[in-house]
């Protein structure tokens, strides 16, 4: 995955053939916020200049900075998963959203 992250806000990277630089724009988040640098190094410091300087503006401008995300989430799954997940989790000793969370954070990791 081509993504930084810098206190809790995530940024995907891409490359730009024709300007030949490195482009991030801030993920999971409303405002356009990019960056950009020549080098990995350059594009870090830029990364974390840029998050440190939109947190900066929302609270000097008293507008809150978005979030990336809040942790909560709803998921919509057919009757028969849902209970295999519930069975799933009682067998491991833990509650349902506690397995949910191990197993999505195993499924992204990889």
């Amino acid at each position: 995955m081509n993504a930084m992250t810098y206190r809790g806000y995530a940024a995907r990277i891409e490359y730009d053939a024709e300007d030949r630089i490195f482009v991030g724009r801030l993920a999971g988040i409303k405002d356009i916020v990019v960056f950009h640098g020549t080098t990995v190094d350059e594009l870090e410091t830029a990364f974390h200049e840029t998050v440190d300087h939109y947190l900066e503006v929302s609270a000097r401008t008293g507008r809150p900075a978005q979030k990336p995300y809040s942790g909560r989430l709803l998921l919509r799954i057919d009757p028969e998963t849902h209970a295999a997940m519930a069975v799933a989790a009682e067998l491991s000793g833990l509650s349902l959203n506690q397995w949910a969370v191990g197993a999505l954070k195993n499924a992204v990791q990889h």
